[in-house]
Formats: C-alpha cells, sequence, structure tokens
C-alpha cells in the first residue's frame, strides 16, 4: 500500500471517529462531506475513477445538501442518549468478519487472480466480436451488465421520486389542517 494511501485511509478513520463522538450535527454533517471526499481520493488510486466521480457527486455533493437541509428543519445538536453495547458489538463483529474475508482475497492487481484468468479474457474478447465496441468498459456496462446498470438506475430514480415526495408533502402540511 502506497503512503498516500495509508494516509488518506487514518485520515478516514479519523474522520469516522470524530464524526460518532460529535453532538453538533452540522459539524458532523460536514465532517460526512470530507469523509466521502477521502473516499473518493482513495477509490481514484485504485483507479476506479467512474466510483470515485459518484462518490464525490453523491456522498460529498447531494448527501451533504440533503443533510445541510435536513439540518435547517431540526435542531443543530443531537440529543443525549445512554450508551448501547449491543449495536457497537454488532459493528465490530461485522467488521472482523470482513477483514477475515480480505485475507483470503488476491492482492490487488495480480496477474493470476481467478478474475484475470477466466472472466476477463472472455469479456475483452467478446466485446470485439459481439458488439464491435471499440470501449471494453462500456460494452461490459452496457452489455454484460446490462441489467445491473439498469437495477442501479432504478434505484437511483426511485430513491429521487421518495426525496420529492418527502419535499412536496412537507410544504402541503406547513399551513395546519390538510
Amino acid at each position: 500500500m502506497a503512503p498516500i494511501e495509508l494516509l488518506l485511509f487514518a485520515f478516514l478513520i479519523a474522520v469516522a471517529l470524530l464524526v460518532a463522538r460529535l453532538r453538533d450535527l452540522l459539524a458532523a454533517a460536514l465532517l460526512l462531506g470530507i469523509f466521502s471526499l477521502l473516499c473518493a481520493g482513495l477509490f481514484v488510486l485504485n483507479d476506479a475513477v467512474d466510483v470515485a466521480f459518484t462518490e464525490a457527486a453523491v456522498g460529498a455533493g447531494v448527501s451533504t445538501i440533503l443533510l445541510l437541509g435536513t439540518l435547517s428543519l431540526t435542531r443543530r445538536e443531537e440529543k443525549s442518549q445512554p450508551t448501547r453495547w449491543a449495536p457497537l458489538v454488532v459493528v465490530f463483529v461485522t467488521g472482523g468478519a470482513l477483514a477475515l474475508g480480505i485475507l483470503d482475497m488476491p492482492a490487488y492487481g495480480d496477474p493470476t487472480a481467478p478474475i484475470h484468468q477466466h472472466l476477463a479474457p472472455d469479456y475483452i474478447a467478446g466485446t470485439a466480436a459481439e458488439f464491435g465496441i471499440p470501449n471494453v468498459v462500456t460494452a461490459i456496462l452496457t452489455s454484460y451488465r446490462g441489467f445491473d446498470t439498469l437495477g442501479e438506475t432504478a434505484v437511483i430514480v426511485t430513491a429521487a421520486i421518495g426525496i420529492l415526495a418527502l419535499l412536496a408533502s412537507g410544504r402541503r402540511w406547513k399551513g395546519g389542517a390538510p
């Protein structure tokens, strides 16, 4: 792992811990935007620029704006809550299981990984032969993973409709009785 990746990962951990400890919701919302930008930076370093653009736009942009809009309608400070240990235990057990799962994965960029031996050659050969599209990524997203891309688009459209419905219903109820 490169030093810049370690530094970004350390910043991610620091920001996450700080957000978990904050009671000021405005500061937490802004720090979550910073967290998303740090994630986008890590995605760029791992050559996932398309995912980085999405994280920057949705995570740092839209989500931060929605959180700030929500905070304009609520209190800025979080109410004190008693400490609950069960969720913390679930988080650590899940994190431990994920960490153990990572140990079984091949190294990043390993040319002997199963994905490079079986699936990738078929995709590369199939792109030119089946579709005639020079861009392999476009061919994969629009053909081989077309239903997956359609599902992702449906989720985004559904979320947008839900947000618009919530905003529209809020305007209707402000005047008193419906």
